[in-house]
């Protein structure tokens, strides 16, 4: 499993970015070292999906992806493409985003991150979590 995010660095996330990141890389190449073995390698990149991650990072993920949602195009993508990005959301970022430069992924990103994870900033007045 990739991640749109592991296209570019993504500032609140940077070292799970760079673990997506990793995994799409490893895809890549594991693909075509594999390919005359009859193996295949496929590299899923949703957006956010419905798995309980939001819950244990408190965060709120809107438009999430069910995991049917997910693995269908997933499995339908297998022996066609190096990367599946399930999803109108996961599609719509990825054809807009990559033709910018990478910092400009990384500060859309990074609006995207904060998003999720507004809540978790103490607003004027308010004290912080423990």
């Amino acid at each position: 499993m990739s991640s749109l995010v592991g296209f570019q660095g993504t500032p609140g996330a940077a070292h799970y970015a760079a673990t997506k990141a990793y995994v799409q890389t490893l895809a890549e190449g594991l693909r075509s070292e594999l390919r005359a073995s009859g193996v295949d390698v496929l590299a899923s990149a949703p957006g956010p999906v419905h798995s309980g991650f939001a819950a244990r990072a408190d965060m709120q993920m809107g438009k999430a992806l069910d995991a049917v949602d997910v693995a269908v195009p997933t499995l339908n993508a297998l022996g066609r493409r190096t990367t599946v990005a399930p999803g109108g959301l996961s599609k719509l970022l990825t054809w807009s985003l990559a033709p910018l430069p990478r910092t400009a992924r990384t500060r859309i990103m990074s609006g995207v991150m904060g998003g999720m994870t507004a809540h978790q900033r103490p607003r004027d007045g308010q004290l912080t979590r423990p």
